[in-house]
């Protein structure tokens, strides 16, 4: 199947969108599929406003519609509600073309967090937008209720997987720093919530590793925290590993791959219990989630460190890609009714 991907968010930004593309683009050559892409690497891009690390492709439309055209797509997936994502949309329904979008992250929430914009403004917005899908992929059931609670209808499960040859318990010991080590890793904005962890008392040292438009302020106000900057997943894989606690003080995501990541380094987690960590950790003994952050992070340190390899071994990209194909096959009567050949 030729498939078509549509995404706002691409490299250089690491993230959990990015990365689960990534992935399930590695998946899906596996499986034979022909996969193309549109990203923001293809087009003039502005910074987004309060997150200069988001590329805002400026007028994509002629661009994106002429790439649509000569791929001939069997399927059609929309990542992103941007710039990238309208103009997709716009196509696939001027040629009445059947297309799947996939809800990553919390929007309206991030919004709020920002600019103080209501919920409820942003989720019309959203509602507008995904609609006319055929699918909108969520990572979990908790995610799905919640979008449906603001009259979503047609939401389906889209999992996420961890790379256990990459992510993988070790004897690594690159933080050089006085024991426990508490750790967090995403990215550094402030609906993250990262102040929570860093104003904790805790014993040893924390660890921030990433970077976003909070980050020099949390250096100025926790000079003696320990920061590093955005890694790659080898060199990542042996933070984890050095790691006593994987502290994960969001609030606001709706997954959290770097909770998969740290478990399968054996590193234990430590959070609030909402949604990613429910979902993520469930009702297994690979982290501890408390209203109050600190005695998870101090619970967490007597979990021995296979408990969490073993809960990360039960996630396969694999399966979360089998998943999204499902996903994009055209309902019979939709592709009779609406869908004409590329030809």
């Amino acid at each position: 199947m030729k498939i078509m991907i549509v995404t706002d968010a691409w490299e250089p930004q690491v993230n959990g969108v990015v990365r689960t593309l990534k992935q399930t683009m590695h998946e899906l050559k596996k499986m034979g599929h022909e996969i193309d892409m549109i990203t923001p690497l293809e087009f003039k891009t502005l910074p987004c406003p309060t997150y200069p690390d988001i590329s805002l492709s400026l007028f994509p439309k002629k661009k994106v519609h002429a790439k649509m055209t000569s791929f001939k797509p069997d399927a059609i997936h929309i990542a992103t509600e941007g710039p990238l994502g309208i103009a997709a949309r716009a196509y696939a329904l001027k040629n009445k073309l059947p297309f799947s979008t996939a809800y990553h992250t919390r929007f309206p929430e991030y919004v709020k967090a920002r600019t103080g914009i209501p919920l409820a403004l942003t989720y019309k917005f959203l509602r507008w937008f995904h609609d006319p899908s055929l699918a909108v992929m969520a990572p979990t059931e908790v995610v799905i209720k919640d979008l449906q609670s603001y009259g979503f209808t047609n939401t389906v499960l889209w999992t996420r997987g961890v790379d256990l040859d990459i992510f993988k318990m070790q004897d690594a010991r690159v933080l050089e720093s006085d024991p426990p080590i508490f750790l967090y890793v995403g990215r550094v904005a402030v609906e993250k919530n990262i102040e929570a962890f860093l104003e904790l008392k805790l014993p040893g040292s924390k660890w921030v590793v990433g970077d976003g438009p909070a980050l020099e302020g949390l250096k100025e106000k926790y000079p003696h925290v320990n920061y590093l900057g955005v890694l790659q997943q080898e060199a990542l894989a042996e933070v984890y590993a050095s790691a006593d606690v994987f502290v994960f003080p969001s609030k606001t995501d709706t997954f959290g791959l770097v909770l998969l990541e740290a478990m399968a380094c054996g590193t234990p987690v430590a959070a609030y219990p909402v949604t990613g960590p429910i979902d993520v950790l469930g009702d297994s003994n690979a982290g501890v989630m408390s209203e109050d952050l600190q005695e998870a992070c101090l619970l967490a340190l007597r979990i021995p460190r296979e408990v969490a390899r073993q809960h990360a071994e039960k996630f396969s990209w694999q399966v979360a890609s089998e998943q999204f194909v499902e996903h994009l096959k055209p309902k019979e009567s939709h592709t009779t009714a609406t869908s004409p050949s590329f030809a």
